[in-house]
């Protein structure tokens, strides 16, 4: 191993005992540490976490293709950011092969085009409370905190069929979602409480306790009650219609059957659909404010994409983004991948070797090394994208796409492991942005800093993300 791990570039450390312990930092300088250390070492480096801890850093494809590709590659047990239950981020194995085959048909296109409603619903609330806030004019707002409390409430409709209105009123359960996010973010720059034992004597470790507790038993109730109406309704194709209400994520879970006839367990659909409001909704809302960050500055662009929406809304009754539409906004769409590509809300994913991973040229990553993919730093490599720092939709013009390597743009991961969610992620985003940009100019704040980034469990502004709101 030790051999096999030598032939990776190391940048340099603190000394030979600590290697490079605390070097890297979830700021605004850790992520210019990542351009330093891409500007360096093109491919990827070995890095000691800790002492006895080499982990090897990569943005390249190069380096990440067989990673991306490889099936005999599980993600590493980091307990301390687990979410509220082991759903498909977390598991392994035969247990992850099932579950995603089984879990894959709920986010057909079939399925994504009946929650488009759900998506212009949950977007005219956050709108008409920001009409209200600039009703005398251009106001200047933090735009993340409400892009989630958005996304919470697309997702708990799209879930679980319930309406919490909780972009207008407190809400537990969201409330929970919320706290389990601060306080994972809050563990992870505490050391001493990674180890479960002592997470669990500590303060936080007892909200968090509290919090899984709301969650869970939100869930639990949610799935028994589904499964007692199933059963009682008889309906095995559809079960939310003799309910009058379209078909949800829990229903789709419930009918779904492996080639043996097995369903899920409710324990099992009640930790996929924690996971999906835990992963879901911050990482959507991460990108949207990003996205519109990106557009005040660049009036131009934020422009071009208005008349584009003004155009296919045009001569229309209702101002409604419909599925249809989501494949008419080609500028939009290819401004929010540009967004994703320079603010991207997942910054790296890690995967553990479960055999040896052969390299193209000729290095062979070890079995049991844990690798850190950086989807910034591959975001941010020069040999893939010029001038890195540049926001430029056009790099993502049909032309330009089609000689780019596929894994130099991984913003929702990529191959077997990719996130099952990204067609969900990518409808919502345009359908927000189309109805924010009808609506609204967006300025950045002349009075405001520039927003130093903060890469926690998705990437946010350390003094949230400012802008000025021009109603239209």
């Amino acid at each position: 191993t030790c051999r096999q791990l030598n032939r990776f570039p190391v940048p340099p450390w603190r000394n030979w005992v600590l290697g490079h312990t605390g070097m890297a930092q979830s700021t605004e300088q850790g992520l210019q540490q990542v351009d330093e250390l891409v500007r360096r070492f093109r491919g990827g480096c070995l890095w000691w976490a800790l002492p006895w801890l080499p982990v090897l850093r990569l943005f390249h494809p190069s380096t990440l293709r067989p990673l991306l590709s490889a099936s005999a590659l599980g993600a590493p047990r980091t307990g301390w950011v687990s979410p509220p239950g082991e759903g498909l981020l977390l598991s392994r194995g035969q247990r992850w092969v099932r579950h995603r085959r089984l879990l894959s048909p709920a986010f057909h296109g079939d399925v994504i085009r009946g929650y488009v409603g759900v998506f212009n619903q949950s977007t005219r609330v956050l709108l008409a409370k920001w009409g209200a806030a600039a009703s005398g004019g251009p106001v200047g707002l933090e735009v993340l905190q409400p892009l989630s409390l958005l996304t919470l409430d697309t997702l708990q409709k799209c879930i679980f069929s319930h309406e919490s209105h909780c972009q207008e009123k407190r809400s537990e359960y969201i409330q929970a979602i919320l706290e389990l996010s601060s306080l994972v973010v809050r563990r992870q720059h505490r050391p001493l409480l990674h180890p479960w034992w002592l997470y669990h004597l500590s303060a936080d470790g007892r909200r968090f306790a509290r919090a899984c507790d709301t969650v869970h038993a939100f869930t639990a109730d949610v799935v028994r009650h589904r499964r007692r109406a199933l059963g009682q309704g008889g309906h095995q194709d559809r079960p939310g219609d003799h309910q009058g209400r379209r078909r949800d994520f829990i229903d789709l879970l419930l009918l779904a059957k492996d080639e043996d006839g097995n369903t899920l367990s409710d324990e099992d659909i009640a930790a996929e659909a924690d996971t999906f409001m835990f992963e879901g909704h911050d990482t959507t809302a991460s990108g949207l404010a990003w996205l519109f960050y990106n557009l005040a500055g660049h009036p131009e662009h934020q422009e071009r994409c208005r008349r584009e929406v003004r155009e296919l809304l045009a001569g229309r009754d209702t101002q409604d983004i419909e599925w249809e539409d989501l494949s008419q906004l080609p500028f939009t769409t290819m401004c929010i991948k540009e967004s994703l590509r320079l603010h991207p809300p997942v910054t790296a994913v890690s995967r553990r070797c479960t055999q040896d991973v052969a390299l193209s040229d000729g290095r062979v990553i070890p079995k049991g090394i844990i690798c850190l993919m950086s989807i910034y730093g591959t975001h941010h490599n020069p040999e893939l994208w010029p001038d890195p720092e540049v926001y430029n939709p056009l790099r993502f013009s049909p032309e330009n796409t089609k000689t780019r390597c596929p894994s130099s743009f991984i913003p929702f991961s990529s191959g077997p492991r990719n996130c099952i969610g990204q067609s969900f992620a990518m409808a919502e985003m345009k359908v927000v942005a189309a109805l924010t940009l009808s609506r609204f100019r967006l300025r950045r704040d002349p009075a405001r800093p520039p927003p130093s980034r903060a890469p926690e469990l998705v990437l946010r502004a350390r003094h949230g993300l400012w802008l000025l709101l021009e109603p239209l």
